[in-house]
């Protein structure tokens, strides 16, 4: 796929995918004021827990929003790549800003767990079914966007922990109603932050991952140099490989090829481009950067 081709498809996609966002931010605001409300009223900490857990949802998915806008800038002579990186730095700060979050949660059930409180049981149930729906539907709207954009990857699983843990207080709920034990309920918040800290570290780690232009998770480099050794006899040696991501559907790919002796003579550029379509079609790389290099000048970098 030409770049320009490239551009225009991953911005359509943008499009849809920030309909997506707006829908969800706007369930998850709305969820998270019936959780503080049902919280107070019920003396809930694992709903008030959730609550906090539903405003960093809210948090990413406006820093989620505005790295969707500003990855559509189109590239210049000075941001040669545009700023499709922004997303990737948006799951970033959205992984980071989870951990004083769980530090917050962690320290109110362990108050919890000294001075054991009374809780509405019926009214935490009512709330955390309602928290769970909202959930569901945000997961459902975001199906399959998150394989394609980790920026939307980041959001997804902070939909899949807000389910779990809405799981988790819809149990505690009716176990507390059927019994009075309260204990469970700073519990189920010490069970929330495990899964939030679960959810941070995937995120922290691929966005981190990117942001250091290390290979994309999966990919050797020397794996994919053998193959375009077997796949072109024409090619003697591969050097000076390189291959790293912009986004995680935007991958780049660069080496230097010497030529065995008897083939140099071929069309180079034709030979690239065959090269490129290759390296497209069977590992998604979108731009390569292939340069043939002279007899002489492996030695000459081996100096």
């Amino acid at each position: 796929m030409e770049k320009s081709a490239y551009s225009d498809h991953l911005f359509q996609f943008r499009s849809v995918e920030r309909k997506k966002l707006i829908i969800s931010l706007t369930i998850t605001l709305t969820v998270m004021v019936v959780e503080i409300i049902g919280g107070f009223i019920t003396n809930s900490i694992a709903l008030l827990s959730d609550a906090g857990h539903m405003f960093t949802h809210a948090f990413a998915i406006g820093i989620s929003l505005l790295a969707n806008f500003i990855v559509r800038k189109p590239p210049c002579h000075h941001k040669t790549f545009g700023l499709y990186r922004a997303e990737v730095l948006a799951a970033f700060i959205n992984g980071l800003f989870l951990l004083p979050i769980v530090g917050i949660i962690v320290f109110e059930s362990v108050v919890r767990f000294l001075n054991p409180q009374d809780v509405g049981g019926l009214y935490m149930l009512i709330v955390a079914f309602i928290g769970l729906s909202v959930n569901i539907t945000s997961i459902l709207i975001l199906q399959g966007s998150q394989n394609t954009s980790l920026n939307v990857k980041s959001v997804f699983y902070h939909m899949i922990a807000d389910a779990a843990s809405s799981i988790g207080i819809v149990i505690a709920a009716f176990i507390i109603i059927s019994t009075g034990i309260v204990i469970l309920d700073p519990i189920v918040s010490l069970g929330i932050s495990l899964v939030i800290i679960y959810w941070a570290y995937g995120i922290l780690k691929d966005s981190t991952r990117i942001l250091l232009e290390m290979a994309p998770k999966g990919m050797n480099i020397d794996t994919i140099t053998e193959d375009l050794k077997a796949k072109f006899p024409e090619i003697n040696q591969i050097y000076d490989v390189h291959l790293w991501t912009i986004i995680p559907d935007m991958l780049i790919y660069s080496a230097h090829i010497k030529l065995n002796n008897e083939l140099v003579k071929i069309e180079q550029e034709e030979f690239t481009v065959k090269i490129n379509e290759y390296l497209n079609a069977k590992y998604n790389i979108v731009e390569s950067i292939i340069q043939i290099m002279p007899e002489d000048s492996i030695e000459a970098c081996n100096i």
